[in-house]
């Protein structure tokens, strides 16, 4: 693809956190049965600093609670995979989330690492390591992105079951010798498994962010909007460039920056040695680099033309899942 502002790098810093743009919205689909009412840019009206944040999004999900030690944090980690190791579907979506702040805690927080390491289990505490590693490669992808006042123009929408997102890369692995694991990967740091329906700054489309240009060679017929499709064509698109003899290479054709190809591998190992940090991912929310700070965007967002992160921050104090700076 070599493209050099990709979604994905804007994705990068937060995992997902996005640097926000102004990038125009795409099409797709509707979000689950709930309706969304977005601002206008007429006010930029903060919320008042005695209001306390909902315990609960518009979408009715939990708020997670960012640690305030290395204690705390080591004990929700342990916590949050004891869940998604479990077979308590209906707890999976809170502790994934909960797991990616408290993440992001960590890297506000490397004073912590050592002690959080040290206090988990040992396969719990090379999962933790290798989610910092990646972020750490991101955030060195991130670099030159600086936060916006306004949010991007996307839709966030419900991402297919991960059950069926793991049957397209295997699909896509047995047609093609890529491994499915690094599909996933790209599919997660491109748009968080799908859930971005928007365009990149640079043009991008889809949840594995084609250009269209790009999309000719591999779209077989497909749909670059399709996650079962845009799935299959990244798995042509990495042979072409040619992955199927060094998968560096071939994640240097999707993303000229050896930063996106560590945090791929990274990610790719993971999801190898341990499908619950799939699991985990898969449930991470998007968070949007503002100047306000990070905001979160979960499943039926769909921003105004001209919405201000202020404007957001005002009617959805929640959004504010970790403050701006610390």
């Amino acid at each position: 693809m070599s493209r050099t502002a990709s979604l994905g790098v804007l994705l990068a810093m937060g995992l997902l956190s996005a640097c926000g743009t102004s990038s125009s919205v795409s099409r797709e689909v509707a979000s689950p049965s709930l309706t969304v009412t977005t601002t206008t840019a007429t006010t930029t009206t903060a919320p008042p600093e005695t209001t306390a944040a909902p315990a609960f999004a518009f979408t009715g999900q939990p708020v997670p609670v960012a640690p305030q030690s290395a204690s705390e944090a080591a004990t929700t980690i342990e916590e949050a995979m004891r869940v998604l190791r479990s077979e308590d579907d209906a707890a999976w979506s809170a502790a994934g989330h909960q797991l990616q702040v408290t993440v992001r805690s960590l890297t506000r927080h490397p004073d912590w690492q050592e002690d959080v390491m040290a206090a988990l289990p040992t396969d719990i505490a090379v999962l933790t390591q290798r989610h910092l590693n990646a972020r750490r490669s991101l955030g060195l992808l991130h670099q030159g992105f600086e936060p916006q006042p306004e949010l991007p123009r996307w839709e966030i929408i419900e991402p297919e079951p991960l059950d069926q997102l793991i049957d397209h890369y295997q699909e896509a692995e047995a047609a093609t010798g890529i491994n499915w694991q690094i599909l996933a990967a790209i599919n997660l740091i491109e748009t968080g498994m799908g859930r971005i329906d928007g365009l990149s700054t640079a043009g991008a489309q889809g949840p594995m962010q084609f250009l269209p240009t790009t999309w000719e060679e591999v779209a077989e017929g497909g749909d670059i909007d399709d996650p079962h499709d845009a799935i299959q064509g990244a798995a042509r698109y990495l042979v072409r460039r040619g992955g199927l003899d060094d998968i560096r290479k071939g994640l240097w054709g999707y993303n000229n920056s050896d930063y996106y190809v560590d945090a791929v591998l990274t990610y790719a190992q993971m999801f190898t040695d341990d499908l619950s940090a799939l699991r985990a991912v898969y449930h991470w929310e998007i968070y949007v680099g503002s100047t306000e700070g990070p905001l979160w965007l979960p499943v039926g967002f769909i921003a105004a033309e001209g919405q201000t992160a202020t404007q957001y921050l005002a009617e959805n104090p929640w959004a504010l899942t970790l403050p701006a700076t610390g």
